[in-house]
């Protein structure tokens, strides 16, 4: 399924009946990590099934409707949960919230996903700042950018050298430091999903210099970087990916979502801070 700008005017008026807001920040909020969406002021929150076009999700742990608020002095738009591509949806039907995001004038993303830690010295809870990814689904030609490209969006080849905003990353930094959060720093591989990764495909991650996996947030990154919105992403480490046959450990879903409750005050703290911290 492909979009058009009359598609994305027609979620923003939508949206615009609900809230008089206008937002500079989007935040993407990922399994488990939707409470914080709960804590914005004068918050407005209306149901995905409300919106023409936008994805709605049918996975455990997110919960489906999007927050427009106040945090820390900046106006914030919050997906309070995402659909991924393994639920059935297309590329572009996944990145429709950014988009729409952009035409709603938003200039920053802030992303989070709960994801698999693939560095032995990660653990569960702890928090990973993305610098760069490797993006499986779009190597296998599975990707937003597919197709006719909008040039009043952006240009048709993205460069993604920079995609992850430095300002940004060295604030996130600052803020986990002054608060004492662990913070490490490193590579997100994206994988289609929804089964978990085997032993065999772990290595292989590890050695191509990944430090965590997860199902989501790359093709967002895309389209924000189309548009040319500025983009910080978190990982919180919800799992320690398992890389071994015959492991007495399985991943699931559930202690994903346990996890998040470890990994929610940390991450709010480096997100509140971050947003007191920059211009959007």
């Amino acid at each position: 399924m492909s979009y058009t700008r009359t598609d994305y005017e027609q979620a923003v008026s939508i949206i615009r009946e609900h809230s008089s807001l206008m937002p500079d920040v989007g935040l993407v909020l990922g399994s488990g990590l939707g409470t914080l969406a709960d804590t914005l002021e004068d918050r407005i929150a209306i149901p995905y099934e409300a919106i023409p076009g936008w994805p709605v999700s049918t996975v455990h742990g997110h919960s489906g409707q999007l927050v427009i608020g106040k945090l820390e002095g900046q106006t914030v738009i919050a997906q309070q949960g995402r659909a991924h591509f393994y639920e059935g949806y297309t590329m572009q039907q996944v990145t429709f919230p950014i988009r729409v995001m952009h035409f709603l004038g938003v200039k920053t993303v802030i992303l989070t996903n709960a994801a698999g830690g693939i560095d032995p010295s990660f653990s569960v809870g702890d928090l990973m700042l993305i610098n760069d990814h490797i993006n499986f689904p779009g190597l296998a030609g599975h990707t937003p950018l597919l197709g006719p490209n909008d040039e009043t969006i952006g240009a048709r080849f993205v460069g993604l050298a920079q995609a992850y905003d430095r300002d940004l990353r060295q604030l996130a930094r600052s803020i986990a430091t002054d608060d004492n959060i662990p913070l490490h720093e490193g590579v997100y591989v994206a994988v289609s999903g929804p089964a978990f990764e085997t032993p065999a495909e772990i290595r292989m991650f590890r050695t191509m210099g990944a430090n965590a996996v997860g199902m989501s947030t790359v093709h967002e990154v895309l389209v924000a970087r189309h548009a040319g919105m500025r983009v910080m992403a978190c990982s919180g480490i919800t799992n320690v990916a398992i890389d071994a046959v015959d492991s007495d450990v399985e991943t699931n879903h559930e202690e994903v979502l346990e996890a998040g409750k470890v990994i929610v005050p940390r991450l709010a703290t480096i997100l509140k801070g971050v947003l007191r911290g920059f211009s959007a």
